[in-house]
């Protein structure tokens, strides 16, 4: 069961093989997980929003048609939770809870420290990227996804991905240099 590929395990699901499911599961959930939480920056709602969309693979298996790849396909339906639930987020009222863990965006010294760290100055240059640049980024440099494939799962044709990356790469390589890093990459 653990050899058998993601198309396999879909067909196994769908006809109501748990054990398929478990597999599927451990084989993509980490990557999934990683993928919803960069969008919706909670950790708590990001295993809330897997939790989703796994439930949604067991419900929705047999209407898998094939024209992707399964983790396009679980990242497609992963970024359509994440999206909903922000947009679910940004109509709900700022508590105080919430307004307190607002973080205060002036430099302490843990962030002066943290800009002397290449990699923590990339990651820093990636949140300022606006959500679709940022998103086409994590999609082609952290998920090793195709334009095609982004094109399939963000929904937008696969020139709109080719432009987005070109102002994401031009936008990151500014911030780099605006942070001190001239050669972004450690």
């Amino acid at each position: 069961m653990q050899s058998a590929s993601d198309e396999v395990l879909i067909g196994r699901i769908a006809a109501g093989d748990r054990l398929a499911m478990q597999v599927l599961f451990a084989r993509h959930h980490v990557r999934v997980y990683r993928f919803v939480l960069r969008l919706v920056r909670d950790e708590s709602v990001a295993e809330d929003l897997i939790s989703e969309v796994f439930l949604d693979v067991w419900r929705q298996a047999g209407r898998f048609e094939g024209r992707s790849q399964v983790s396009t396909w679980l990242l497609a339906i992963a970024r359509f939770k994440a999206l909903s639930a922000l947009r679910r987020r940004s109509d709900e009222e700022l508590d105080d809870e919430t307004a307190e863990a607002i973080e205060d965006p002036s430099d302490d010294p843990e962030v002066v420290l943290d800009k002397k760290d290449k990699s923590a100055a990339i990651r820093k240059c990636l949140e300022k990227l606006s959500a679709e640049h940022r998103e086409i980024i994590d999609l082609v440099y952290y998920h090793e996804k195709s334009v095609e494939e982004v094109s399939q799962i963000v929904g937008v044709p696969e020139n709109t991905v080719k432009t987005r990356m070109f102002y994401a790469r031009k936008r990151l390589a500014e911030l780099l240099k605006a942070a001190g890093i001239d050669r972004g990459w450690p």
